[in-house]
């Protein structure tokens, strides 16, 4: 198909240098960034990532808020134990 297309002067500018850097016509490095841009446009949209609930089962007393400092705790208990050995 022939047609006449006006290209923005920053668009013609990068379409010139992708020209240059890889040997290409205008035609064909007009059709390669028209395929690649078509072919974002054709993927279909993935299904939305959702997050399934679930219990834990904490025992009474733990928070599970406070999770990093039980974490701590224990870490420091650990290290008492070895250093008193």
């Amino acid at each position: 198909m022939r047609t006449t297309l006006t290209l923005d002067p920053d668009v013609a500018q990068k379409l010139k240098r992708r020209m240059a850097d890889q040997k290409l016509t205008l035609k064909d490095a007009v059709n390669r960034a028209l395929r690649a841009g078509l072919a974002v446009e054709e993927r279909k949209p993935k299904a939305p990532f959702k997050v399934k609930a679930h219990a834990f089962g904490f025992r009474p007393g733990i928070d599970p808020d406070k999770m990093n400092q039980l974490s701590d705790d224990l870490e420091v208990e650990d290290f008492l134990a070895k250093w008193r050995r």
